[in-house]
């Protein structure tokens, strides 16, 4: 038998959410190559990726919570209020359906007559907001067809796993025919893009709720060149203006829609379901003009004006700030001492009984991603294999992203790389002091023999404590803390002024004040820096500067 299906309950719903951002990551090249309806600005994976992201980081902050509606609006007020483009309006509205379903709170989990409902209702909801025409061949024909699935399949009263699987292949088959609905779609030989958007969030709900990931063709355009026709079927406006509309009355949606569409094409009017609440948008030449319409009817804020993207989907502005420094660390101790000094933070896979994770390509790209900096400072500290490093940063710079990899071997030196952190120097240099920071740092570690061997300093037995530097054992002794003596002797055999040591999971209280003595006593003038960072693998990591 097959493991049963999961209870789509608040956690669940938030696991949805963090494997849609994933997988929107690695599908957004795909989906904006698509991308040609309304505009063909190849933008859509793009900002369905970081409107999930809002909505993502919206629901984390009810995770405590446990109150499935709660998360589901949250859900909804995040997509609404970082909603990206044409498409992050539409994705803001889908996610307000199931929201709005929820919102009397007696519902516990989600089952397969809510999740219907709540598909039946974003659907109205994203016609609503395009102005109440429906156009064939879009995101909408793709979700109704999810709806009617979902509502066909409690009609004759399935389980919520055979509902979301019938949802994501009816949407599967009616993505597949909107190249036949749509004329600019047929011209181009693409379905539609944001229905494939639409199909790896579905897909992302079926392998949280069934454990079982559908396999996908992966959707291009036809071969050929593209028909004149459509690379330009008219100028492109100049910039894409959204905005946040406060104290705005319902009756006046509908003139300030007809304001804007004079000024511009792809106006969307979604509400936020607060009295007074929209989010607008509208691709124009006049974003002055977009704006001012705003101030006729209501109060703007939030107000974002940029330039629309070119080939890669990436508009000027689509980064939240300028530089980051993401950290790849492991242990909660180590989390919480790089998160303090500013960095962001990539874990292996902190539930994996595994001694030493790595993380991989597809881990550092999402993380990079997450940090929402258009220039990132990336310290390995030894997590990350040579090969992933590169295809992870790689794949981020051809999103746009400016990647500096440190060369930090572990995580003392990315410590003292970040000391020297500067975002106010140009990035290639900060990038270069960071890494002469690490360099200078000289760094070994501790760890327990589990076997007889033989090593450079002789024969080891189990239970021995090893000093290691540049991968080779340097120092055997009899335990954990007259290895770590021995080591911060010889790494400081060359001097230096800070002693730094990292204690792993199994943190000694008194071997941390034996450490003290033996530095204050035969060290004199050298500081010594201890943390608990509960890292796995190595009983210490020690570093020298």
């Amino acid at each position: 038998m097959g493991n049963p299906d999961r209870r789509l309950d608040a956690a669940t719903l938030r696991d949805w959410a963090h494997t849609a951002v994933g997988d929107l990551i690695t599908h957004t090249d795909e989906i904006n190559q698509l991308n040609v309806f309304p505009v063909a600005d190849s933008d859509t994976g793009t900002n369905m990726l970081f409107t999930m992201r809002s909505a993502l980081a919206e629901a984390n902050t009810e995770a405590a919570s446990g109150e499935v509606g709660r998360v589901a609006a949250a859900l909804s007020s995040g997509a609404l209020h970082g909603a990206r483009g044409n498409s992050g309006v539409i994705l803001s509205q889908i996610l307000r359906g199931l929201a709005d379903v929820l919102a009397d709170g007696q519902a516990t989990v989600i089952d397969a007559k809510l999740l219907g409902a709540g598909l039946r209702h974003g659907a109205e909801l994203v016609v609503t907001s395009m102005g109440g025409q429906e156009v064939p061949g879009t995101i909408v024909s793709v979700l109704q067809a999810a709806a009617t699935a979902v509502e066909k399949c409690v009609a004759e009263e399935t389980g919520l796993g055979a509902a979301i699987t019938a949802a994501s292949e009816a949407a599967a088959a009616a993505l597949d025919k909107t190249t036949e609905q749509l004329d600019v779609l047929a011209e181009a030989g693409v379905v539609d893009a944001g229905g494939r958007g639409l199909l790896v969030l579905l897909d992302a709900l079926r392998s949280t709720i069934t454990g079982q990931a559908p396999v996908r063709p992966v959707y291009q355009p036809s071969p050929g060149p593209r028909p004149p026709e459509v690379v330009a079927q008219h100028p492109a406006p100049q910039f894409e203006v959204m905005y946040l509309l406060g104290e705005c009355g319902p009756d006046d949606t509908e003139a300030l829609r007809e304001r804007l569409t004079q000024l511009g094409e792809s106006v969307a009017i979604a509400t936020s379901g607060v009295v007074g609440g929209y989010s607008v948008h509208v691709h124009t030449d006049d974003a002055g003009a977009a704006v001012e319409a705003g101030l006729a009817f209501g109060r703007p804020r939030r107000i974002q004006i940029s330039a629309l993207a070119g080939p890669t989907g990436l508009a000027p502005g689509s980064w939240a700030r300028e530089r980051a420094v993401l950290a790849v660390v492991d242990g909660d101790g180590a989390e919480a001492l790089f998160e303090s000094e500013g960095a962001c933070v990539l874990r292996p896979d902190p539930h994996s009984a595994e001694p030493v994770m790595m993380v991989t390509a597809q881990q550092l790209l999402r993380a990079v991603v997450d940090t929402g900096a258009a220039q990132v400072m990336l310290l390995p500290n030894g997590y990350v294999a040579a090969e992933e490093l590169v295809a992870g940063c790689t794949a981020a710079i051809g999103w746009g992203i400016d990647v500096v990899p440190v060369p930090t071997g572990s995580m003392v030196q990315g410590l003292s790389a970040l000391a020297v952190h500067d975002p106010g120097r140009p990035a290639v240099d900060d990038g270069y002091t960071m890494a002469r920071a690490a360099g200078t740092t000289r760094h070994g570690s501790v760890r327990v023999a589990t076997e007889q061997a033989l090593t450079w300093a002789g024969t080891c037995r189990p239970g021995d404590g090893l000093g290691i530097a540049g991968d080779e054992v340097l120092i055997v002794a009899r335990d954990v803390g007259s290895a770590a003596i021995g080591l911060i002797d010889l790494l400081l055999a060359a001097g230096g002024e800070l002693v730094t040591v990292l204690f792993g999971a199994g943190f000694d209280g008194e071997l941390v004040d034996a450490l003290a003595r033996h530095v204050h006593d035969q060290h004199p003038g050298t500081e010594l820096a201890t943390y608990c960072t509960g890292h796995r693998g190595d009983a210490l990591l020690i570093g020298v500067e």
